[in-house]
């Protein structure tokens, strides 16, 4: 078949080599390089045991303090309230007992795969050194960090997530860069991370074009249908004939996805990041704080610093003082390193919907066109199987898992 992806994300790109492996001709349809959007500055973890939604165990607690610190894990600029809060409505609904159950365990299906998945992507681009599977950390500070987080720990183990529990004497022995006072950390070895996330998806896309994949440098404006058949995917450069059409174009997918009929509550969890080039000292692991909501993530690129939800919408300015934040914090886990040095900060939209589920299945008025979009900040995670769950869509296969969960009319029956 003529299949057209929409987005040249890592979750676009890893559909288009799924779907050239079933012997499709692909185009893919993106006005910038691949990977450059969001994907380009995540934090680079592959996390299986990132099951617990944002609207998960104690939230209700924790939530008006976090909006009310300027420099909260969870930020809203109140000038966007009004917009937000539809979605923040929703958001509270999610975290309801049952349905944070029901999240973490659709996204212990959707994630447990992802070694496989990505590996043979990566082999097959002959780039299997871009990721590493040796594990990362969740480290607590405090007794109180720790007792409040055993509901998403009970989460975590319940859907067959492991782990080894360390105290703080552990865990400096485990890494030594690590600071003292810490109180308490797990070690989930089934875990692993890439060492450049732009690299994973430029290597991935050439790889496409390699293998007779079509990249074209426009974005997508429209489906043409007849009746409910795919004719062609409409850009600025004309249209580009297809048989079938997947959208994964981040948080552009809303008003793609609106005028095929499903208006869905994607927002973007605008994310910031830090990263020293020549760190003092470099983890061991990616480690995770889990009281001060940050991540550190060893790369080829220096040491990556990953922090803060923020809700804003797509056009604002960045809030770069969100990002410089991290320094400190990282500063005293690790207290070898340095305040100056060469460093660079970044802001991307990653397309979040309230549940903390992507959207994945048909589109309301064509069977033709698969939604592959609103991974939030699972993507690199959740991508190189969602590629392969599209990729059956559209041959009509039977789905490795059940997609229910993910499918856009969920936001109709809520």
């Amino acid at each position: 078949m003529r299949v057209v992806v929409i987005g040249g994300g890592i979750v676009g790109v890893a559909a288009a080599r799924w779907l050239q492996r079933d012997g499709h001709a692909v185009t893919l349809l993106d006005p910038r390089p691949p990977g450059s959007g969001a994907s380009s500055g995540n934090a680079g973890c592959l996390s299986p045991s990132s099951i617990v939604p944002l609207a998960g165990p104690g939230l209700l607690r924790q939530l008006p303090g976090w909006l009310l610190e300027p420099s909260g894990p969870l930020a809203l600029r109140w000038r966007y309230l009004p917009v937000a809060t539809p979605w923040l409505v929703r958001f509270l609904r999610a975290g309801r007992p049952e349905r944070v159950a029901q999240t973490a365990a659709a996204l212990a299906r959707l994630l447990a795969p992802v070694h496989a998945c990505l590996g043979l992507l990566l082999r097959e681009a002959g780039a299997e050194g871009l990721a590493r599977q040796d594990g990362s950390l969740i480290v607590y500070r405090t007794p109180h960090g720790w007792r409040a987080a055993q509901d998403a720990w009970r989460l975590r183990r319940d859907n067959g997530v492991l782990w080894e529990e360390l105290d703080g004497e552990a865990l400096q022995a485990l890494d030594p860069a690590l600071g003292p006072g810490l109180h308490r950390g797990a070690l989930l070895r089934g875990n692993g991370h890439v060492v450049d996330p732009q690299t994973v998806v430029t290597r991935l896309a050439e790889a496409f074009v390699r293998d007779g994949g079509e990249l074209v440098a426009a974005g997508a404006t429209a489906f043409a249908l007849d009746g409910k058949r795919l004719r062609a995917v409409l850009t600025p450069n004309g249209p580009v004939p297809a048989e079938a059409a997947v959208l994964a174009a981040g948080i552009h997918s809303r008003p793609l996805a609106a005028g095929l009929g499903d208006k869905l509550p994607l927002e973007t969890e605008r994310g910031y990041h830090l990263t020293l080039k020549a760190p003092d000292v470099m983890p061991q692991f990616p480690t995770v704080h889990a009281e001060d909501r940050f991540v550190a993530t060893p790369m080829a690129v220096g040491l990556r610093l990953t922090g803060v939800v923020e809700l804003a919408g797509v056009s604002a300015a960045p809030n770069w003082r969100r990002a410089h934040a991290l320094l400190p914090l990282a500063r005293r886990l690790y207290p070898g390193l340095a305040a100056e040095g060469e460093r660079s900060v970044w802001m991307g939209h990653r397309p979040s919907l309230p549940d903390s589920l992507p959207v994945i299945g048909r589109s309301t008025r064509s069977a033709d066109v698969i939604y592959a979009f609103g991974h939030g900040h699972l993507g690199l995670t959740g991508a190189p199987f969602t590629g392969q769950l599209v990729a059956e869509l559209v041959a009509d296969r039977p789905t490795a898992i059940d997609l229910a969960p993910f499918a856009p009319e969920r936001f109709r029956r809520a």
